[in-house]
């Protein structure tokens, strides 16, 4: 994807350099537009090493013998970024003022536009500010918005650049088909931690890796994602509803109070199927012989599912296995009634915890999708085909 990538004068200009360098590590081209006033923060040198592209800053340039520049590169991006973007050009795209090449830019451009605001936060909060973005939202801008945190000007408050992943994540958003628009995604992730006493639990290896890539392309397409995440689970940034859990009652009794609000119910997270018969309230001391553990079955979280599933739902659950995982899948996915079952072969060094990893997607009605050694995303990606196919049969 070729993104222009608008970067304004504040102090958050610095954050600029790093944050190409991560949309290029996503496989991203991309083409600074500074400011004038972004020029006093970093040189025109540094844009142009880490982009790998002329920097664009003068009004005036050419992009060929015969093209306006602003509209040349207009046509050829897919995206407009502009981050850090401050409280003056907010006002001027909300107002269509054109006397710089970034605002000219803007008001040229048909592709999707991601603003990340940074400034003072009183600027922030102004109601100038506020009116004007208002009006690009209602435009179709996407904001992201500042976080909370200590200011350049040693005040405390709103008006940080967002974190650099999620403004990664608004431009990617930005430019995918919304095929999953109006429907509501309701996705678990991670381990359940099942307590022993205060100081001692049953876990497993589960990072919720691969439900945070199903719940960010699903956010992507524009479903509302509700997210149930078990502990250690690391921070989202994609829009959700996020609810955090610790063990498997409390996953249980979270999943099946919202499942009724789902078009799908995708089960990632490993749940313990035990828990201990009973808790401890002081520490189990250490004896001189073998300690002797009573487990109990947990709630079947994804067989509950199947069961009280409402007309036209599509149920996905996940099959971690260390051997015969197809055929396990196959029989887990026909005993508890889902539409889909993802079966992978996990382990110490593998699945669990890794960005890279292979699956292959089984669809009760028959037949399979293979995906070997993909991004965690792609996986997720192949997997919500899977589920808009299902809920277009209904």
């Amino acid at each position: 994807m070729f993104i222009v990538l608008g970067v304004t004068g504040c102090i958050g200009a610095y954050k600029a350099v790093e944050l190409i360098r991560r949309l290029q590590g996503r496989g991203h081209e991309v083409r600074v537009i500074a400011t004038r006033h972004a020029l006093k923060f970093v040189t025109p040198l540094t844009f142009e090493t880490i982009s790998r592209q002329p920097l664009v800053a003068g009004m005036f340039g050419r992009a060929g013998d015969w093209e306006v520049e602003h509209i040349a590169l207009a046509r050829r991006s897919q995206v407009l970024c502009v981050a850090p973007a401050t409280a003056n050009i907010l006002a001027k795209f909300a107002r269509g003022i054109a006397d710089d090449f970034l605002s000219t830019f803007y008001l040229s451009t048909q592709t999707p536009v991601v603003v990340a605001p940074a400034m003072n936060y009183a600027m922030w909060g102004h109601k100038a500010t506020q009116e004007n973005v208002a009006t690009l939202r209602g435009r179709g801008v996407a904001v992201v918005e500042p976080d909370s945190g200590f200011l350049a000007c040693g005040e405390t408050g709103a008006g940080r650049l967002a974190e650099l992943d999620r403004i990664v994540e608004a431009v990617e958003s930005a430019v995918t088909p919304k095929t999953l628009a109006g429907r509501t995604v309701l996705v678990t992730a991670g381990p359940t931690a099942e307590d022993l006493d205060p100081v001692r639990f049953v876990t497993n290896r589960a990072s919720g890796k691969m439900g945070m890539a199903v719940g960010r392309v699903a956010a992507r397409r524009g479903a509302g994602v509700i997210l149930v995440a078990g502990p250690g689970v690391a921070a989202e940034d994609f829009p959700c509803e996020r609810v955090d859990v610790r063990s498997a009652a409390q996953m249980a009794e979270a999943v099946l109070r919202r499942a009724p609000l789902a078009d799908a119910v995708v089960m990632t997270a490993a749940v313990a199927d035990y828990t201990p018969a009973e808790f401890s309230p002081r520490k189990i001391k250490k004896g001189l012989g073998a300690l002797t553990l009573e487990l109990v079955r947990t709630v079947d979280i994804l067989a509950e599912l199947g069961r009280t599933r409402r007309t036209g739902q599509a149920i996905v659950g996940f099959a971690a296995e260390t051997e015969d995982a197809t055929d396990n899948a196959l029989r887990k996915m026909q005993a508890k009634g889902a539409d889909l079952m993802v079966a992978n072969l996990v382990g110490p060094d593998r699945g669990f915890g890794t960005d890279v990893h292979s699956a292959i997607i089984l669809r009760r009605a028959g037949g399979s999708v293979a995906v070997d050694s993909q991004p965690k995303e792609i996986i997720a990606a192949r997997l919500l085909d899977e589920i808009e196919s299902c809920l277009e049969r209904r």
